[in-house]
């Protein structure tokens, strides 16, 4: 009974140490597991960000980072600016810069949608079409996109296509 209760918590143990002892309240509904195929992969520069593409069903081409984790945009910034900070960013860790570096593209990426926003939190963040990007904690393998179409953290999250049109669901893109 007890090593039944112990294998019970350390997966609630894990989340729960990813999310970096967040505090605040989030909803996450995920829908059933998309699979991945066709990566584009690169290395990422010294203190860069290098985002790529690879398919993954049942979205298409979405942006990923260098380790193949999917990039997400948060419908709040308003391809803007940063709006996720603190706890938000514990759990939607962002596509950080380090100082004086940009983001670089590889596969379907298109140089002219790379940017970059100020952080509230410090340097900079990497952008695409003017949105900030993002990552997952719960996506724990590359390839993934447990994040697309929750409401977490404030807002909906969204994956991004090589054309800079947010994907809010399989066949329809809204910019």
């Amino acid at each position: 009974m007890r090593k039944s209760m112990l294998m019970a918590l350390v997966p609630i143990a894990a989340l729960l140490a990813a999310a970096c002892g967040s505090s605040s309240k989030t909803t996450t509904t995920h829908a059933k597991s998309p699979t991945s195929t066709g990566s584009t992969s690169s290395s990422s520069s010294s203190g860069g960000v290098t985002i790529t593409t690879k398919t993954i069903k049942p979205y298409g081409a979405v942006l990923v980072n260098s380790s193949g984790h999917t990039l997400y945009v948060f419908a709040p910034d308003k391809a803007k600016k940063v709006t996720c900070v603190s706890a938000c960013a514990s759990i939607w860790p962002p596509a950080k810069l380090s100082s004086g570096t940009k983001a670089s593209g590889s596969g379907q990426v298109k140089s002219s949608l790379l940017g970059s926003d100020p952080n509230p939190s410090g340097a900079s963040v990497a952008t695409y079409n003017g949105w900030p990007l993002y990552t997952y904690v719960a996506d724990t393998a590359p390839g993934v996109a447990h994040g697309e179409a929750i409401n977490s953290s404030g807002g909906l999250w969204y994956v991004i296509s090589p054309s800079g049109k947010v994907i809010k669901s399989k066949g329809s893109s809204s910019s």
